[in-house]
C-alpha cells in the first residue's frame, strides 16, 4: 500500500495530490529549449506533480558552468517558456530553482573570479570575498530572479541553500570567516540565508510558494554542526519558507551521500530530526527529504517513519519518467530503477556534457527518440534477431519491439543481464540486478521472445530480415611464465564462484571490474581469517574508468576493507608461492598468493558477423562486440537505443536516423 505517498499535501498555496517531488537536476541542456520541454513534458504527463528545474543562476558570477540558465538575462523568457507550456499542458507544476554557485563557480565560464563569503579556496580556486555592496547586489539578484519566475508563470521557486553552494557557504564556519553582520557566530552566519529568503518573499508576495533547500549535514570537518543546521532550518521556516527541503553533503565531502554503496534512505533520519525540531517548536512547515530513495515504496516507508512530509527524487526520474504512474497503478516491476551509478548524470553535470541516464539513454533525448504505442498482440510484424542480452542487447531488443518489430532475443547464458549479473553481486551494487528485473518484465510486456541458454548458428539467424549482434566481450588473456604453478582464473570465473578462491588473491588489473571484484572477495569470509586481496596495474591510476563522483568513494571503501592497491607495478612471473612483480622503483618482489585472477581488460567477442555478412544477411554490431576499447555500460545502452531505432526506421520504411556510431553491414545504419 502506498497510502501516504498518494495522499494530498500543500506547500503554501500549492496543493499537490501526492508527496513525490521531482528534485532539481542540472541537465547541461539549457541551450536547447525543445529538449528541455520534451524532457519535462514526459515526466509531468506521467505523474510528476511538482518538478523543480535545474539551478537557474541569479547572475553570471553564480553560474555553475557554461550551460546554466541565467534567469535575470533577457533571453531567459524564450528559454523557459517552452518547458513551462509543456509542463502545464501535461497537468504538472514547475518550480524554478534560484541558484548561486559561490566558490564552486568557474572563472573560465564568463571570465569572472568566483565569489564567496570569505577567501577560502576550493580546489585550485581562491574566491573573492564579497563586499557589502556586492552582497546587496546579490540579494537583489535573488529577488529579481524570483520576481521573474513568478511573472513567467512558474508555480513556485526553490532557493538553493545546500550542497556547499553560496548560501550554504555563508552558513558554514568553514567558509565564512567574516566578523561583520554576515558572520562571526552561528546567529550571524544565518543572516545571509535569511536575507535571501526575505528578498525573495518581498519580490513574490506572501501567497506565492517558496521552498528553501537547506543543508541537513555538510559532512565536512569544521563545518556547521547538526544543531546549527537544524536551527537554520527552523529560522527559515519561521521566516516564511513554505517548505524546507533537506540537502546532504558538499562536493568536497569524503562521506558518500549519493553513491550506490550508500544504503537506501540512509540520510532520511537527518530530515526526520529537522522535522521533529519544527514540530517541537510548533512550526507547521512541511519537510522534504531526499538522497538514496529510488522507489516509491521506499518513499512510503520514509513517510511512514515520520522522516518527512514529502520525498524528493531526482535521478529516479531520469531512469524512469513514469515512476509515479507505474507505481500508482501497481506496476512497480515495470519501473526502470535508478542504480546510483552517476555515470551519465552527476558525472556529466560536473562538466559540460548533456546529462542522460545509463539505464535510460532516452533521458534528455525524448524529442529525438519519441515513444510509440506498443503494437497489439497478434499484429503482423517484421521479425528481427538480437544476439546477446547484456546492456546493449537488452536495450536494442526493447527499442526494436517498442517500434513495432517482432524480436527474438538470444542469450547463451541462462538469463539476461550480461555483466550486470556480475556487478549485482558486489556489495553496494545490488541495484544493478533491478535493471535485469526491469528488462525481464519490460521485454515481456513488449512481446520479445527471450531465448535464454541459446547460442544460435548462422542457419538459425538466416531467416531474419536483420540481425543485431550484441555478443559482448571476453576477458583479455595475459601470458605469464609459470602459469601452471598456481590457479589462474579470469574475472568471470572468479565472479561465478568466489568461494573457490583461497585466502590470498592477487588481481592483475585495477580498472572498474577488478575494483568491484576485489570488494566482493574482501567481503567474503574464508577459513583462516579475512582474505588478503591485492590489485595491481602497470599504470598509475587505480580505478581508471570509474566516474569522478564515485571513484574516490569506491577506492576509499575497498581500502577500508583491507584491499591493497599497487599502481605502476608490472607482473613478471607466477611461482608456486605467488606472483613476482616489478615495483615502481624497478625492484622485483613476490606477492604471496593462493590464486591469481586476470582482470586486465576485455576483447570483443563477435563470432557471427563474418558468416552472416557472407550470406548477405543485414547485420548491425553494437556494444562490446563492436569495440571493447573503453567499453562502459553508458555506451552500451546508448548504442542499443540508437541501433534499435535506426533498424526499426529502416525496416518500417522510414529511412535512417543519425545517432551514435555503430558498425553496419549492408544496411545504411548510423
Amino acid at each position: 500500500m502506498l497510502d501516504r505517498v498518494f495522499s494530498p499535501v500543500s506547500i503554501g498555496s500549492l496543493r499537490l495530490d501526492h508527496r513525490i517531488v521531482m528534485g532539481s537536476m542540472h541537465l547541461n541542456r539549457e541551450d536547447d529549449p525543445g529538449a528541455l520541454a520534451a524532457f519535462y513534458r514526459e515526466r509531468a504527463a506521467a505523474g510528476a506533480g511538482l518538478i523543480v528545474t535545474g539551478g537557474a543562476a541569479v547572475n553570471r558570477a553564480g553560474a555553475g558552468g557554461p550551460n546554466y540558465l541565467l534567469i535575470n538575462e533577457p533571453e531567459a523568457a524564450a528559454l523557459v517558456s517552452p518547458m513551462l507550456d509543456a509542463v502545464h499542458a501535461a497537468g504538472g507544476r514547475l518550480a524554478l530553482q534560484l541558484f548561486h554557485a559561490g566558490r564552486y563557480a568557474r572563472e573560465t565560464t564568463y571570465g569572472l573570479r568566483p565569489v564567496a563569503p570569505s577567501e577560502v579556496p576550493f580546489s585550485r580556486t581562491l574566491p573573492r570575498a564579497l563586499t557589502q555592496a556586492q552582497i546587496d547586489d546579490t540579494l537583489a539578484d535573488f529577488a529579481a530572479g524570483a520576481g521573474t519566475a513568478r511573472a513567467l508563470g512558474f508555480d513556485a521557486v526553490e532557493i538553493m541553500g545546500s550542497e556547499g553552494y553560496l548560501i550554504n557557504q555563508f552558513a558554514s564556519p568553514l567558509t565564512n570567516l567574516r566578523r561583520d553582520r554576515w558572520g562571526g557566530d552561528p546567529q550571524r552566519r544565518q543572516a545571509f540565508p535569511r536575507a535571501v529568503l526575505q528578498a525573495v518573499r518581498s519580490a513574490v508576495g506572501e501567497g506565492y510558494p517558496v521552498i528553501y533547500r537547506t543543508s541537513g549535514a555538510d559532512f565536512v570537518a569544521g563545518s556547521s554542526t547538526p544543531e546549527e543546521s537544524a536551527d537554520l532550518a527552523l529560522a527559515l521556516a519561521r521566516d516564511g519558507a513554505d517548505a524546507v527541503n533537506i540537502g546532504i553533503g558538499w562536493h568536497e565531502s569524503r562521506v558518500p551521500s549519493v553513491q550506490g554503496m550508500v544504503p537506501h534512505g540512509r540520510w532520511m533520519e537527518i530530515a526526520g530530526g529537522i522535522r521533529a525540531a519544527l514540530a517541537a517548536a510548533e512550526v507547521a512547515v512541511p519537510v522534504i527529504g531526499s538522497n538514496r530513495i529510488n522507489s516509491v515504496e521506499l518513499a512510503e516507508r520514509a513517510l511512514a517513519a515520520g522522516h518527512a512530509d514529502l520525498v524528493s527524487m531526482a535521478r529516479p526520474f531520469l531512469a524512469d519518467p513514469a515512476i509515479v504512474a507505474k507505481s500508482r497503478r501497481g506496476d512497480s516491476n515495470l519501473v526502470n530503477t535508478c542504480i546510483a551509478c552517476n555515470e551519465a548524470c552527476i558525472d556529466r553535470s560536473l562538466g559540460a556534457a548533456p546529462v542522460s541516464c545509463l539505464v535510460n539513454p532516452r533521458a534528455g533525448r525524448e524529442a529525438q527518440f519519441p515513444l510509440r504505442p506498443v503494437p497489439p498482440p497478434g499484429a503482423s510484424r517484421v521479425r528481427v534477431a538480437v544476439v546477446g542480452a547484456g546492456p546493449a542487447g537488452m536495450q536494442a531488443a526493447a527499442t526494436l519491439a517498442g517500434s513495432g518489430l517482432k524480436v527474438d532475443l538470444y542469450e547463451q547464458e541462462g538469463s539476461i543481464g550480461g555483466q550486470f549479473r556480475l556487478a549485482g553481486q558486489v556489495p553496494g551494487k545490488a541495484d544493478f540486478l533491478q535493471t535485469i528485473r526491469y528488462f525481464s518484465h519490460e521485454l515481456g510486456r513488449l512481446g520479445v521472445s527471450v531465448l535464454a541458454g541459446a547460442a544460435p548458428d548462422t542457419e538459425q539467424l538466416a531467416g531474419y530480415l536483420h540481425v543485431v549482434l550484441a555478443t559482448g566481450v571476453l576477458p583479455r588473456t595475459v601470458g605469464l611464465p609459470g602459469a601452471g604453478l598456481l590457479p589462474v582464473l579470469d574475472y568471470r570465473q572468479a565472479f561465478a564462484d568466489p568461494a573457490r578462491l583461497g585466502r590470498r588473491v592477487v588481481l592483475i588489473g585495477a580498472g572498474g571490474i577488478a575494483v568491484d571484484l576485489s570488494r566482493l572477495l574482501a567481503d567474503a569470509a574464508v577459513p583462516g581469517g579475512p582474505r588478503e586481496v591485492t590489485i595491481l596495474r602497470r599504470g598509475g591510476r587505480i580505478g581508471d574508468g570509474i566516474g569522478p563522483s564515485t571513484r574516490w568513494a569506491v577506492l576509499q571503501e575497498i581500502r577500508a576493507a583491507g584491499v591493497r592497491t599497487l599502481a605502476n607495478t608490472t607482473p613478471l612471473q607466477i611461482t608456486a608461492a605467488g606472483l613476482r612483480v616489478r615495483d615502481p622503483d624497478g625492484a622485483a618482489k613476490l606477492l604471496a598468493a593462493d590464486d591469481v585472477v586476470l582482470a586486465a581488460g576485455q576483447v570483443s567477442h563477435n563470432p557471427h558477423e563474418a558468416q552472416l555478412t557472407a550470406r548477405g544477411i543485414p547485420v548491425t554490431v553494437i556494444g562490446g562486440a563492436l569495440d571493447a576499447t573503453g567499453l562502459n555500460a553508458v555506451r552500451a545502452f546508448e548504442q542499443g537505443l540508437a541501433a534499435g531505432t535506426a533498424v526499426a526506421r529502416l525496416l518500417n520504411g522510414k529511412g535512417t536516423q543519425a545517432g551514435p556510431a555503430v558498425k553496419s553491414s549492408r544496411a545504411p545504419l548510423p
